[in-house]
C-alpha cells in the first residue's frame, strides 16, 4: 500500500543540480539570510491567499488567521519555520522546489492583476535552497488551498529529492530543517538559539506585513511569593510589520525619525535632518534618509563604507548598497525600499540597472536641495553639519575632475576676514563692490597664521574680503571650480592682482632702471630658488614676501610635498621687495658699496620670506650664521 504513496528519489534538474551546489557553497555571503528567505516565501504564500480572497467570493481573508511561526527545538536538533498561505499542490512541489529558479511567484505575478500595494518578492524559486546551507535534511510539508491531499516533499541537498503523501490539517506549508552540527569553522548551535533567532527576524524581516511568531521563555515572579521566579512561555510577535516609510508623512513625529534612526543603529549622534520621500512615477520606491551631525570616527579612513540599506517589498536585500550614494554625500544614512526592483538570482545580489541609478539621481537632487534649504533658513544648523563633512564636500568639487562641482558649489563655506565666519561663494560674491573683478583667497594652515601674512595688506586696504583657505583640499577644489558665477578666484600670493592702480606710476625711468639692476643681480644669488626679483605691488609696511606665478601655489607644494608618492613638484616662487620699507635703502648701498653684503641681506630675505610661508629652510644653521654676522 505504502508503495502507492511513496516515490522513488527523484533527481534535480542538471542545471538545477549545478546551482544548488553553488548555492550551498557561494552565492550568499552570510549563512543567516536563509530565514529571511524561508520567511519572504513564507509571506508571499500568505500573500496569494490574499489575491485569491480578493477575486473569490467565496474565500474571506481573515488577517488574524494568518500568521508566520518560527519553531526551534535544540534537542531534536530542528527549526521549523509554519504560514498559514496558499499551500502547494504535490505538482507545484515539484516545478517549485525540483527546478531551481522557477519559482511560483513569477507566474501567479502574471495571473494576478496586483491589488492594494501588496507585492510578491519571490520572483525566483532560488531562496528556498539556501535552507541547505544550514540543514542536513529539508522537509518541506505543504497543503495546497481547495486539495484534499497533502505532500511531503524531502530532500538532503544535490542527491535528489522524495515526495509522500501526508496528512495534514490545515492549508499551509510547513518546513523543517534538520539543522548541521557545528563544524570546527561554523557555529551551526545559533540558529536553534532563540536570541539570534530574534535578532535575524528583526533585522531583515522585521517589516514582513504578517506577524511572525515564536514562543519565547521569560522569568516572572511567583504569584504569592517575594523572591521566588518562575519560567514561563509565551507567544510573542518578533516583527514590527509596518514599515515607518509606509506610513503617512503627517502621522509621524521628529521623534518617530530620530527613534527610527537609533533604532536602526545608523549612529550615536541625533541627526540633524531627515527626509522622508515617496515617489510613485515610472519606478516606485520610499526613502528615509538622514543627514548626520557627528562624523563617524572612521569617516576619512580606507575602512569607512558608504551605502544606504536597500529593501525590496520591506524585505533586506543588502545592508551597504554604495550606488545609491554619490561619494559626496557618503555621509548621508538611511534606507530605500522599493517594490520595483528586478532581483536576480540572490537577493543579495542586485542588477545593478537603470532602476538604482534613476533612485540615486532622485536621492542625490533631493539632498542637495535639503542641505540648500538648512544653508538658507537653519544657519547653525548647517554650520554644526559643515563642521563634520564641508571637508567631504570639497572633494566632492575636486574628485572625478570636477564632475560634481555644479552640485556642490553653492553648498561649500569659507571663513571670511570680513565677516570672520563661514561665507558661502554666493554670500561673497553678493557683497563684491562693483570694480572687483576677482574672489580673492589666502592659503595658509590656520586662520592665525593667514591674518598675519603681508600679502593681504593691499588687498584688504582697498576693502576687497579675502576667503581664508586653511584645509588642504581647499585650494585643489578652487582650481577645479575654476570660476563661480563668472568671477574667477585669485591667490592674494599670485604675480598678478588685477587691482588698478597697483604700480606707482611715479617711479622715474632711472628709479626703476636702478631696482632692476638691483634685483637682477639678487636673482642671480637665488639662482635655482626664485623664478624672478621684483618690486612688490602688494606690500605696505612688510618689507619681503614670496609670490608665485602659475597654477601650483606654496600651500599646494606643502600638500603635495607631504604625500607618499611625492614628486617634488615646487611651485614657481618670485621674491617680492617692498621699495617703501627701510630695507631697499640698505639693498641700494650694499649694491653700490658692498657686494658681499648684498648676497647675504639677499639669502636672509629670502629665507625671511619661506618662514614666513611656513616653509622649512635649507640651512638652518647658515641662517642663524647669518644673522649673527649683521650683529657683529
Amino acid at each position: 500500500m505504502e508503495g502507492e504513496f511513496f516515490m522513488a528519489k527523484k533527481q534535480f534538474k542538471a542545471e538545477s543540480k549545478r546551482l544548488l551546489e553553488m548555492m550551498i557553497n557561494s552565492i550568499y555571503t552570510h549563512r543567516e539570510v536563509f530565514l529571511r528567505e524561508l520567511i519572504s516565501n513564507a509571506s508571499d504564500a500568505i500573500d496569494k491567499i490574499y489575491y485569491k480572497a480578493l477575486t473569490d467570493d467565496a474565500l474571506s481573508f481573515d488577517k488574524d488567521s494568518y500568521f508566520i511561526k518560527v519553531i526551534p527545538d535544540k534537542e531534536n536538533r530542528t527549526l521549523k519555520i509554519i504560514d498559514t498561505g496558499i499551500g502547494m499542490t504535490k505538482e507545484e512541489l515539484e516545478t517549485n522546489l525540483g527546478t531551481i529558479a522557477k519559482s511560483g511567484s513569477l507566474a501567479f505575478k502574471k495571473e494576478t492583476e496586483l491589488k492594494d500595494g501588496y507585492d510578491i518578492i519571490g520572483q525566483f524559486g532560488v531562496g528556498f535552497y539556501a535552507a541547505f546551507m544550514v540543514a542536513d535534511v529539508v522537509t518541506v510539508i505543504s497543503k495546497a488551498l481547495g486539495s484534499e491531499e497533502a505532500y511531503k516533499w524531502e530532500s538532503t541537498g544535490a542527491e535528489g529529492y522524495t515526495i509522500e503523501t501526508v496528512e495534514k490539517d490545515s492549508v499551509g506549508t510547513e518546513i523543517i530543517l534538520k539543522v548541521k552540527e557545528n563544524t570546527e569553522d561554523e557555529n551551526y548551535d545559533e540558529f536553534l538559539e532563540e536570541y539570534r533567532l530574534k535578532s535575524i527576524i528583526k533585522k531583515y524581516s522585521d517589516f514582513i506585513r504578517y506577524p511572525i511568531k515564536m514562543d519565547v521563555s521569560s522569568r516572572r515572579p511567583k504569584e504569592g511569593s517575594d523572591n521566588e521566579f518562575e519560567d514561563y512561555v509565551e507567544e510573542q510577535v518578533i516583527n514590527s510589520m509596518v514599515p515607518i516609510w509606509k506610513k503617512n508623512k503627517s502621522e509621524l513625529t521628529d521623534e518617530d525619525y530620530t527613534n527610527f534612526y537609533a533604532e536602526k543603529r545608523y549612529g550615536f549622534d541625533k541627526p540633524i535632518k531627515h527626509i522622508h520621500i515617496s515617489v510613485d512615477g515610472t519606478i516606485r520606491y520610499n526613502a528615509i534618509l538622514y543627514i548626520p551631525e557627528k562624523t563617524p570616527f572612521d569617516f576619512y579612513s580606507k575602512e569607512f563604507e558608504k551605502g544606504l540599506e536597500l529593501y525590496s517589498n520591506g524585505v533586506l536585500i543588502m545592508e551597504k548598497c554604495a550606488d545609491l550614494l554619490p561619494d559626496h554625500f557618503s555621509f548621508v544614512k538611511g534606507m530605500v525600499d522599493s517594490e520595483d526592483l528586478s532581483l536576480n538570482i540572490s537577493r543579495e545580489m542586485l542588477q545593478h540597472d537603470r532602476q538604482l541609478k534613476l533612485i540615486s539621481k532622485n536621492i542625490n537632487k533631493k539632498i542637495k536641495s535639503e542641505l540648500q534649504s538648512l544653508l538658507n533658513n537653519e544657519r547653525e544648523k548647517y554650520e554644526e553639519f559643515y563642521k563634520s563633512f564641508g571637508r567631504q564636500l570639497k572633494y566632492g568639487v575636486y574628485s572625478e575632475f570636477g564632475a560634481n562641482k555644479e552640485v556642490l558649489q553653492d553648498l561649500i563655506m569659507f571663513y571670511s576676514s570680513k565677516e570672520k565666519k563661514l561665507v558661502s561663494l554666493d554670500e561673497y560674491v553678493s557683497r563684491m563692490p562693483e570694480e572687483q573683478k576677482y574672489i580673492y583667497y589666502a592659503s595658509g594652515e590656520s586662520i592665525e597664521r593667514i591674518d598675519k601674512l603681508p600679502q593681504a595688506e593691499f588687498v584688504s586696504e582697498k576693502g576687497y574680503e579675502i576667503l581664508y583657505f586653511t584645509e588642504d583640499i581647499d585650494e585643489f577644489a578652487i582650481k577645479m571650480l575654476m570660476t563661480y558665477k563668472e568671477k574667477e578666484f585669485k591667490s592674494i600670493s599670485s604675480g598678478d592682482l588685477g587691482i588698478e592702480g597697483e604700480e606707482n606710476k611715479t617711479d622715474s625711468e632711472t628709479e626703476d632702471k636702478e631696482s632692476k639692476e638691483i634685483f637682477d643681480y639678487m636673482k642671480g644669488i637665488l639662482a635655482d630658488k626664485v623664478k624672478d626679483v621684483r618690486v612688490s605691488k602688494r606690500l605696505k609696511s612688510h618689507p619681503v614676501c614670496l609670490a608665485t606665478e602659475g597654477d601650483i601655489s606654496i600651500e599646494m607644494e606643502k600638500i603635495l610635498a607631504a604625500m607618499p608618492d611625492n614628486q617634488n613638484i615646487k611651485a614657481d616662487k618670485v621674491l617680492e621687495i617692498n621699495k617703501n620699507h627701510e630695507v631697499f635703502q640698505s639693498l641700494k648701498e650694499a649694491f653700490e658699496n658692498d657686494k658681499e653684503k648684498l648676497d647675504l641681506y639677499t639669502k636672509l630675505l629670502y629665507n625671511q620670506a619661506l618662514l614666513i610661508e611656513g616653509l622649512p629652510i635649507q640651512d638652518p644653521v647658515e641662517f642663524t650664521n647669518d644673522i649673527c654676522k649683521i650683529m657683529v
